[in-house]
């Protein structure tokens, strides 16, 4: 696969880590590196929390780790596409690997600190409006081929919601809204409130490095794959937890590009799903043919007929995996018997 892309001029990958449990004390971080033209995983990296001084650090090690596997095997990179951690923005810079970031995570963000306005007394009007900001921005990014220009729509939202009759001429069709009681002044705390959100600096410099080309929603979709393979409630040694993302990588990659099923009638079928996150609206999605396992197939002949037959190979391979001593090994460890006899308990002391 990586041989593959090799043969291809400006490749463009999208990554992300994934957690192996809840909060911000995991014990691995596995950072996935997909190829988002073709929707396939080219690289997955597990870290250990104590081999780089912490979880918070995991992450960028990951992405190291895989570059520098991209970069010996020829992969020539366009870009790649993750989200804001602050590490990932430096070292990429410091390794001039241009990057953009996934339109998804900016504008849960934003819709986040949104929404807690509209809660507050005399702001109830900006919600009519959060459904727009959110078109606006994905418009903002897939429309736009440069930074500068970027930045330019999307601070022209400020001016959509009060109707400023000097601003410039709409590059979008224009939509006549029948709720005259929507639009904002430009003097009112609702208005203060969502410029000082929309036209923050932080948020001015993330909007200028968009995505306009894919996202990163295949990457989060192979996540949600994951967890069917390394569910986050149980606790894998690391081989074992690398051999799961391995097989969850050869599941997804040969199911991901699967057809939209069809009725008998040859009629395409949708459905209805309510995501938790939208709370109560409906999103009609594509339903797809039915998965497929024949990777299972050929991990059991090779199994039968090359490990059984000649095991050596394959046993100098795991054997050359470094594994990290466990995250005990950092504390004394006391002599079994010891630690019984000094056993207390609230009720039997």
């Amino acid at each position: 696969m990586l041989e593959q892309l090799s043969r291809r001029e400006n490749v463009i990958v999208g990554g992300d880590k994934r957690a192996d449990s809840p909060g911000h004390s995991a014990k691995y971080g596995s950072y996935t590196m997909m190829d988002l033209a073709t929707n396939t995983v080219v690289d997955l990296k597990l870290v250990q929390s104590n081999e780089v001084g912490g979880s918070y650090h995991m992450e960028k090690e990951g992405l190291k780790r895989s570059l520098d596997l991209l970069d010996a095997r020829g992969v020539r990179l366009e870009c790649i596409i993750t989200d804001r951690h602050p590490q990932m923005q430096k070292y990429l810079r410091d390794r001039n690997v241009t990057q953009f970031y996934d339109v998804w995570h900016i504008e849960k963000g934003i819709s986040k600190k949104l929404d807690k306005i509209c809660q507050i007394k005399g702001c109830e009007k900006l919600r009519k409006w959060l459904r727009s900001i959110k078109n606006h921005i994905y418009w903002t990014a897939a429309s736009s081929t440069t930074g500068p220009e970027r930045v330019a729509k999307w601070t022209s939202i400020l001016n959509h919601v009060h109707e400023d009759p000097n601003f410039p001429a709409y590059l979008h069709p224009q939509r006549i809204s029948r709720d005259k009681n929507k639009w904002l002044s430009a003097a009112t705390m609702p208005f203060y409130k969502l410029e000082k959100v929309l036209a923050n600096k932080r948020i001015l410099k993330d909007v200028a490095k968009l995505s306009p080309h894919h996202q990163t929603s295949t990457v989060e979709a192979f996540h949600s794959v994951l967890l069917r393979f390394a569910p986050k409630n149980v606790v894998f040694p690391f081989l074992g937890m690398l051999c799961r993302l391995y097989l969850a990588a050869l599941h997804y990659n040969e199911n991901a590009g699967r057809p939209q099923a069809t009725s008998a009638t040859g009629k395409p079928i949708y459905k209805l799903a309510f995501p938790k996150a939208k709370k109560g609206e409906y999103r009609v999605r594509k339903v797809k043919t039915q998965q497929t396992f024949g990777y299972v197939k050929e991990l059991l002949d090779l199994i039968f007929n090359q490990v059984f037959v000649d095991p050596s190979p394959y046993v100098d391979e795991v054997l050359g995996i470094h594994i990290p001593p466990a995250l005990s090994s950092a504390c004394d460890l006391p002599e079994m018997e010891e630690a019984i006899s000094s056993r207390v308990t609230r009720f039997n002391q």
